[in-house]
């Protein structure tokens, strides 16, 4: 049985207000305009345009930081989020319009239903992923609640042999709550605390079903283009003796890190799971870079790299060394 009451001690002081009363009819520098458009982009909703000017005028006061790549994601969701049935991006959303596995991908246990079946070792791969805030600002602007929904899905669209199947598909419908912060730490600043709950399934029934159920608390920090989120989770049903998947949690481990810096429009990113607990034997290692195609805003060129196992549900025990090329549409920190 789960001791549920571990996932108190997740919760974080809340994020609190800007406030400071200055002289604010100094002629501007540049500085104080570069610190103005700081606030304007991450300050607290309650800052008036005179406390924001006060705060940039004052001396000795030290300038405002530039806003971070993650504090501009932030301020950008926290504005859709204030209108009325609201779809933000959650996480990254892409196409890999040729995703090779060198090793190739397992075919054996649809074999045992059709024996002729074969997996091609170059198919599409795509995720789509938004969510949805249910209550934003409570207990005084300090709490957020969303739910979410993450389709990635594994096509082999090349395999016309096989009339092209969708090799797997997993679905990761969450729901969470959003802490905001301003701690600082080793020279970052933890701006988001969630505690949540999320279920990922691949809907498939019998021998090739796979799912499982977490709770999870993710602590994000930023600075400037860097962001990194610690996310750690519980196995909910980790005793079910009618789990199709027992032994999961020995591959995908509990809990990841990821991070991601932003340079010129330029984002990489990376994922480390379950090295350090299988004693890099059974972990997984994902490396990720959009860039900019041309001066085009709407997406980006897209570069995946993936080692290790959990790349999939059904091939969670499976180790996958593959490399994928196609477009993002958003990424951790767009």
């Amino acid at each position: 049985m789960i001791d549920l009451h571990r996932a108190g001690l997740i919760l974080l002081p809340l994020l609190t207000a800007l406030a400071c009363l200055a002289p604010a009819h100094a002629e501007q520098t540049p500085d104080q305009r570069s610190c103005l458009q700081g606030f304007l982009e991450t300050g607290a909703d309650t800052l008036t345009l005179g406390e924001m000017r006060a705060r940039c005028e004052s001396e000795p006061e030290p300038l405002a930081p530039p806003a971070a790549a993650l504090d501009k994601r932030l301020a950008a969701e926290r504005s859709a989020a204030s209108q009325p049935f609201s779809i933000l991006a959650h996480k990254p959303n892409y196409i890999l319009g040729a995703a090779y596995n060198q090793r190739g991908w397992d075919g054996s246990l649809v074999q045992q239903l059709d024996p002729d079946y074969l997996n091609d070792d170059v198919e599409i791969q795509f995720q789509f992923s938004f969510k949805v805030p249910l209550a934003i600002d409570l207990f005084d602007g300090r709490m957020d609640i969303f739910t979410a929904y993450t389709n990635r899905s594994f096509w082999q669209a090349y395999n016309g042999e096989n009339s092209a199947p969708f090799r797997e598909t997993n679905h990761e419908p969450e729901l969470w709550v959003q802490f905001r912060n301003d701690w600082k730490i080793w020279g970052l600043t933890n701006r988001l605390n969630t505690v949540g709950l999320v279920h990922q399934s691949n809907g498939r029934a019998e021998l090739l079903s796979r799912s499982w159920n977490r709770m999870y608390a993710n602590f994000i920090f930023a600075r400037e283009g860097f962001a990194l989120s610690v996310k750690p989770w519980i196995w909910l049903d980790r005793n079910d003796k009618n789990s199709d998947n027992p032994d999961i949690d020995d591959y995908l481990g509990h809990g990841e890190i990821r991070a991601a810096w932003d340079h010129n429009g330029h984002v990489l990113s990376t994922m480390v799971r379950n090295q350090l607990e299988s004693r890099f034997e059974r972990g997984a290692v994902e490396l990720g870079w959009s860039f900019p195609v041309f001066d085009y805003p709407y997406l980006k060129g897209y570069v995946q790299y993936f080692y290790g196992y959990g790349e999939s549900l059904i091939d969670y025990d499976r180790r996958v060394n593959r490399l994928g090329i196609g477009i993002s549409i958003t990424d951790w920190l767009d």
